[in-house]
């Protein structure tokens, strides 16, 4: 197993583990290397210190604790949006017209989750409507496995 730290075409730094730098390759060829903060296929690798082993007595570098914490806050992000999602009922593709007809009073409130394209996204702000995106990609349930 091969770890690399990965950087998607907005900025966002992440590791991930493969078999091998040619599994790496054939993923990320496939398009199945996806950022889980946007979701953006478009992956690189990003630049990576060398793993040296720390001495037995010696404490951890204060950069290694930041990178354990901010693994920490990533962990709880993605506990908080599970469960949040499990609240929450997938309106899939009609997100955006559901979201309106919310806002607008012509469906009763409800919590729903779904897809919209960045250009729905902003237009539902822009109105004054209340949504965010997820943190983390979330697989449409008719294709999970």
């Amino acid at each position: 197993m091969i770890v690399f730290d990965l950087r998607c075409a907005s900025g966002h730094v992440f590791e991930a583990w493969f078999g091998s730098s040619d599994a790496y390759a054939d993923q990320r060829a496939a398009g199945q290397v996806a950022c889980p903060l946007c979701g953006d296929v478009a992956v690189d690798k990003a630049v990576m210190a060398p793993n040296i082993p720390a001495k037995m007595n010696s404490r951890p570098e204060p950069a290694a604790r930041g990178a354990e914490a901010v693994k920490g806050l990533l962990r709880d992000l993605a506990q908080a949006q599970a469960q949040l999602l499990s609240t929450s009922t997938w309106v899939g593709a009609d997100f955006a017209d559901r979201a309106r007809a919310m806002h607008d009073g012509d469906e009763p409130h409800a919590t729903i989750h779904g897809q919209a394209s960045a250009g729905e996204a902003k237009a539902l702000i822009d109105d004054g409507v209340a949504v965010m995106p997820l943190p983390f990609p979330v697989i449409p349930p008719e294709t999970a496995n």
